[in-house]
């Protein structure tokens, strides 16, 4: 259905004069003539079929009908101004929507991020944090860090790392609890748990590693819980306990030794972590650098 819309000059100044209330600043405004915004006005008014403005000495009042069309008119036109703003500001940088799923963002992607733009002065980014699926086009992205990048087949994907579970803990916790290396003599009060909830069905927990380490299962949960993988690896850190830790999301910890394992035995994510981005935006400068970026530093 075609659009019914007034002449937009006039509108601008329509909105121009009632937000300024006179002729004169809103010629000042858009850079004509009191007289080029009084014949908008008329222009507005013959189209429209009503009066929108009376006159109050120099000034202009609002008729009733002026008022309705004001709250619709002025929302419009600055909802397209920040619409137009945002687009200018992405094409005089060289901007990139980047979306993530939480704990990736949190634990892992943003120094990624953040080193890739030292390397690259012009490069900005909008990053922004959300579980899947998305909508590339509702919502303007340009790169996703998904998990289970299959779920998006119509776009171009890319594999970024197939994750992978062990006991981690941190320094000071183990110096407390020698006896806890190897895993042997971990009690069930701490083991420190993540609850995926009902979206993840795929996730290993604490009873299928103790039995692909060949030890006793542990008793029901007992300690520490988050639904965060995130949160959970930061309650190791603060020495709370052993967690059934991703080794991608705690690649800086153990490089930087916040977090050692206790076991290499490990268990594999049920999908692994892919980047995502739309075919028609695969030109976007550089967004084929800031995958590669990505990918190579999850190879490390």
């Amino acid at each position: 259905m075609p659009l019914t819309l007034p002449p937009l000059n006039a509108l601008r100044a329509f909105e121009a004069a009632a937000r300024s209330g006179g002729y004169v600043a809103a010629a000042e405004e858009l850079g004509i003539s009191a007289a080029a915004v009084s014949q908008h006005v008329r222009r507005l008014e013959d189209f429209l079929g009503k009066k929108v403005f009376t006159r109050l000495n120099n000034r202009v009042v609002l008729t009733d009908a002026g008022q309705a069309l004001y709250e619709g008119v002025g929302s419009a036109l600055q909802m397209i101004s920040d619409t137009t703003e945002a687009q200018m500001l992405r094409r005089s940088r060289a901007r990139l929507v980047v979306s993530s799923i939480g704990s990736l963002a949190e634990c892992w992607l943003l120094p990624r991020l953040a080193a890739y733009a030292r390397a690259h002065p012009g490069f900005r980014f909008d990053l922004r944090v959300e579980a899947d699926p998305v909508d590339f086009v509702r919502h303007d992205i340009d790169l996703r860090l998904a998990y289970d990048p299959g779920q998006y087949s119509d776009h171009a994907r890319a594999a970024l790392a197939h994750d992978r579970v062990l006991p981690l803990c941190s320094p000071g916790w183990l110096a407390r609890n020698p006896a806890a290396e190897g895993m042997a003599q971990v009690t069930a009060e701490d083991l420190l748990h993540t609850s995926w909830g009902p979206d993840f069905g795929s996730l290993p927990g604490w009873p299928g590693w103790f039995a692909a380490a060949g030890l006793p299962p542990p008793p029901p949960a007992q300690g520490f819980q988050s639904g965060s993988s995130a949160l959970v690896l930061e309650m190791a850190r603060e020495g709370l306990g052993v967690a059934l830790g991703q080794a991608l999301l705690a690649q800086d910890d153990l490089a930087a030794g916040r977090l050692v394992a206790l076991s290499e035995v490990a268990l594999p994510l049920g999908h692994g972590y892919g980047l995502v981005w739309p075919r028609a935006r695969a030109g976007r400068r550089h967004l084929r650098g800031l995958a590669e970026a990505l990918q190579a530093a999850a190879s490390d």
